[in-house]
């Protein structure tokens, strides 16, 4: 009897560890499968890059070992829905201890960054305040291996034509041989370096300060800071003037005149009552002007000028780019 017993136990137990078996199997076979997908899609961007003029030495280097980084899936497809207040956003990003720090690495790197400020037209507040905000003043760049990283999301699908792009533009980067391929890290989503650029924007921007022949926005501080200039003189910055600042609207406000759409001479906006937030007069500057509130209807309102503007090219986020905007007033004492 107990012989049949363990017999019976044998033989029901027979379809479970043949299901185990099948399972095991499908999930090799899927992984192989995708594996062959990938090696296919990547044979096809190497046929892009060749295209394009990158060597066949620089995709060996660069490609060896790419693989698909599924954390990086799991990031993208997982990003939370911001909730935070613009209050609290602001309280959090332009603290005290990011604003010592910045007045710290104001003055340490004066001559410097007076230097670049010149020659590029930037208040070096502005790009300390980037800096700052963007990796914690160098702090925190990212330790994804930004081929894998840009790789992994071209071949998602989801913004694979971007992403392909990005990708393409960081093996010109390589090949051009501003940083080996190991040493190119970044964020998940691929920003790289402390300026937390995309490879398009490298190319665009990226500068080498110090002649040196590589445009090292990772570890050369002259570059960084140029870079980080050359970005927003490229996209319309003005030297004489600032991003903006606290207003008070009176009561009876329009609310339609709110926007970033709506644009008027600051002497308009004093006609229609707006003041500066300690009551006083608005600057008598002939330029153009609009009124933002981004915490909403009842929240802090702000007059911004074009470089609030120039600011919303580097992220579009209000909330980044007021948070740059006071960060740099902060730093600089006012």
């Amino acid at each position: 009897m107990r012989l049949n017993r363990i017999l019976m136990r044998g033989l029901l137990a027979l379809p479970l560890l043949l299901m185990a078996g099948t399972a095991t199997a499908q999930t090799t076979a899927t992984a192989q499968s995708e594996d062959a997908r990938f090696l296919t899609w990547l044979e096809g961007l190497r046929a892009d890059a060749l295209a394009s003029g990158i060597s066949q030495g620089t995709l060996d280097r660069s490609l060896v070992d790419v693989t698909p980084i599924p954390r990086i899936i799991e990031l993208d497809r997982h990003q939370p829905e911001s909730t935070v207040t613009f209050e609290k956003y602001q309280a959090r990003i332009v603290n005290a201890t990011r604003i010592r720090i910045g007045r710290a690495q104001l003055a340490k790197h004066r001559a410097l960054l007076d230097e670049i400020g010149e020659k590029f037209g930037v208040q070096p507040r502005f790009v300390v305040a980037l800096w700052g905000i963007e990796t914690n003043f160098g702090q925190f760049t990212g330790g994804f291996p930004v081929v894998d990283a840009l790789a992994t999301l071209a071949y998602d699908g989801r913004r694979s034509k971007y992403f392909r792009g990005e990708l393409l533009k960081a093996l010109q980067i390589l090949e051009e041989g501003h940083i080996e391929p190991a040493e190119m890290k970044g964020s998940w989503a691929g920003a790289m370096g402390q300026a937390q650029f995309m490879p398009s924007s490298f190319l665009n921007f990226a500068h080498d300060y110090n002649g040196d022949g590589a445009k090292d926005i990772w570890n050369t501080q002259e570059d960084v800071f140029a870079s980080a200039a050359n970005y927003l003189k490229g996209v319309g910055w003005r030297d004489d003037i600032t991003w903006g600042r606290k207003v008070t609207l009176p009561a009876n406000f329009d609310a339609t005149l709110v926007s970033l759409d709506v644009v008027k001479p600051i002497g308009d906006w004093q006609s229609l009552g707006v003041r500066r937030a300690d009551g006083s007069d608005l600057p008598g500057r002939n330029i153009t002007a609009s009124i933002l509130r981004p915490g909403g209807a009842d929240g802090q309102a702000f007059i911004i000028y074009d470089n609030y503007r120039a600011i919303l090219r580097w992220n579009r986020s209000h909330y980044f780019a007021m948070a740059v905007g006071q960060l740099s007033d902060r730093i600089a004492g006012r």
